[in-house]
């Protein structure tokens, strides 16, 4: 890739990133500051749309760049860290939930420091690891729209918990395997070049 392509900073994913970035502090607001629940779990839909879109659009278009490699990641974990606990402080989720997901990336982040000894910089990111954030991010909006009264969202509730047992299941399963890799890298002579995990 053109060095100065991949330097862009003004491409239309790296736009969405962002504006899934001002989206957290609106849900916060919806649904902490005022208790609106439905507008809450639009906006995260919102904002799970613009994540699959900033990813469509820089491969259909060749608009990936350095920031968005660097950006895109950082948002997921923090709507991966944020929406949670927002949840929990709404009394939707239960603590021990937040616990487990907070407990797998803060046991995976410190790995981090091993393999870079390694030569890595990460591991590759894997379609179960995907699979899984996609269900948690499925589910959270869902259980939101659940705190209705009518039939409909009854049911929404529902299918938002089993997403989200779904999700947390694949979430641990794939930190499991994660650290399997660790243990793999570390028995494995250092890499000559430090690089990323997705060659």
């Amino acid at each position: 890739m053109d060095p100065a392509v991949h330097d862009r900073v003004l491409t239309v994913p790296n736009a969405l990133s962002v504006l899934r970035l001002a989206l957290i502090a609106v849900f916060l607001y919806l649904l902490l500051g005022v208790g609106a629940e439905v507008a809450a779990a639009v906006v995260l839909m919102v904002g799970g749309a613009s994540d699959w879109a900033d990813g469509k659009i820089a491969r259909l278009f060749n608009q990936s760049s350095r920031l968005g490699e660097l950006l895109d990641p950082a948002v997921d974990r923090l709507y991966m860290v944020i929406v949670p606990l927002a949840l929990v402080a709404h009394s939707l989720v239960p603590w021990w939930f937040l616990a487990l997901l907070l407990g797998r990336d803060g046991l995976l982040a410190a790995t981090l420091p091993l393999l870079r000894r390694r030569g890595w910089t990460a591991l590759p990111v894997t379609y179960l690891g995907k699979a899984a954030t996609f269900a948690l991010m499925s589910g959270f909006p869902l259980v939101l729209l659940g705190q209705q009264e009518a039939l409909w969202s009854r049911v929404l509730g529902a299918g938002g918990w089993a997403f989200l047992i779904w999700g947390l299941y694949l979430y641990l399963w794939t930190g499991v395997l994660y650290l399997l890799q660790v243990g793999l890298v570390l028995r494995a002579p250092p890499r000559v070049t430090a690089g990323g995990g997705g060659d």
